[in-house]
């Protein structure tokens, strides 16, 4: 059964989708990779060209589509914004996969942020770390309704990768 792992922006997605997907032999997917690649564009050139309308609307798109692939078992590290547009967390809860809810309290992923902002459109203009925390906080806020619906939830508070990893394999298998 594949597994989609989903939090904010900072949560360590992807970096742990790769160190689970080695660790027990699956496939590993990070959806803004599998979305740049199927429109020839990164996701930032896309919303600048298209506008978010546009790529929430392939976003949905390209989920039923993972979604229905069954070929391989994968890992795939949603984009922070993922389950919670349109009808995307149901369409997850819909299908035969293991949702996991990466859950990290503000102030470590403020921590984790701050120092890679220029890379991320959505918090480049917060001018310190103090804006950048409320900003988070609001948003985390928002979307917490969609990742708490998540099948599991692993509480981020301190552990190494290792330890998120081994977490996450002892809750599901």
């Amino acid at each position: 059964m594949d597994i989609y792992l989903l939090g904010y922006m900072g949560s360590g997605k992807t970096t742990i989708g790769q160190l689970l997907a080695k660790q027990i032999g699956y496939d590993f997917v990070d959806y803004d990779q599998f979305i740049s690649q199927k429109e020839n564009a990164s996701i930032s050139d896309v919303f600048t060209a298209k506008g978010e309308i546009y790529f929430r609307k392939k976003e949905a798109l390209y989920l039923k589509e993972l979604l229905k692939e069954t070929k391989t078992k994968k890992i795939v590290s949603l984009g922070g914004g993922t389950p919670c547009y349109g009808n995307n967390m149901q369409d997850i809860k819909d299908s035969n996969v293991i949702s996991v809810y990466l859950n990290v309290p503000v102030t470590e992923l403020t921590r984790r942020l701050w120092d890679e902002k220029s890379q991320r459109p959505l918090i480049a203009n917060q001018e310190s770390k103090e804006a950048l925390e409320e900003f988070v906080r609001k948003h985390l806020f928002e979307r917490s309704f969609y990742y708490n619906q998540a099948s599991k939830v692993i509480k981020v508070n301190g552990q190494n990768e290792s330890q998120i990893v081994e977490e996450i394999i002892a809750t599901l298998f």
